[in-house]
Parts: structure tokens; sequence; C-alpha cells
């Protein structure tokens, strides 16, 4: 479902789109700058919070792969005043350092904030939906 203003949906999606071009680019500071400095990620049952350790984090990952694909699609995106959830789905394709490779379609559920006019993450939630290893056939 989407609910709320058309100005803050765009920047929703816009934040969406920042959130995959850092990845893309391998960008800490492009990827970095969407979440609230006091955020929390769950990815996939690993707990983090705050910007400084989700980034770390997320740099030692992505130390493993040479080079990463990233698109997502906004399912849902509902607005109640200066907060919001959201629903994306993504699909990945990363290619790792040993020269193998993931396909990966995931679900991120979000909470997002309006903070001194702009919208940030507050809490990111990631499962992977389905993975395919093309070395596995």
């Amino acid at each position: 479902m989407f609910t709320g203003s058309v100005e803050d949906r765009l920047a929703i999606r816009e934040l969406n789109d920042t959130y995959g071009d850092g990845v893309v680019l391998m960008d800490k500071d492009i990827w970095g700058s969407v979440w609230a400095d006091d955020a929390t990620w769950d990815l996939m049952g690993i707990e983090l919070a705050g910007r400084e350790a989700i980034v770390e984090m997320w740099l030692g990952a992505m130390s493993n792969y040479e080079k990463v694909s990233f698109s997502c699609v906004p399912s849902s995106i509902e607005i109640d005043g200066d907060t919001a959830t959201a629903r994306c789905q993504t699909q990945e394709v990363l290619k790792a350092k040993d020269g193998s490779t993931r396909m990966i379609g995931g679900l991120y559920t979000d909470r997002l904030a309006k903070r001194d006019g702009a919208w940030v993450y507050t809490h990111r939630a990631f499962e992977i939906i389905a993975e395919f290893r093309p070395e596995e056939g």
C-alpha cells in the first residue's frame, strides 16, 4: 500500500535509490548517508545499532566482493506525519573476489523518519527470499 504525500513518497523512493547507488559504487559515504545516527539494522538476525556500527559492518561485508549490481523496487510506503514504514524488494548480483557469483532476491522491511527535512532509515530488516549460485547449477 502507498499512502502519504507524493512528495514524501518520492523522497523515500530516492532514499532507496541512493542506498542502491552506494552499494553499486561501493561508496561508504553515499551508502552511510541514508541512515539515522541512531538507526538499527537487522541483517538476517544480526542486530546492529548506530550508523557507525552499521557502516563498519557493511564495509567488512563489501570487502569480499569485486563488483555488485543492486536494484530495488518499493512495494509499500506508508507515511504517518514524520514517520513511515516501507517494504522494498531487491535483486542483487554479487561477484566475489574468489570468482564466485551469488544472485539474491531480498526484502527490506523499513521504518523511516523525516529529520531536518530529509527522510532517513531508523530501522531496516533484511531477509533473503531467494538465492541462486550459478556455479552450483
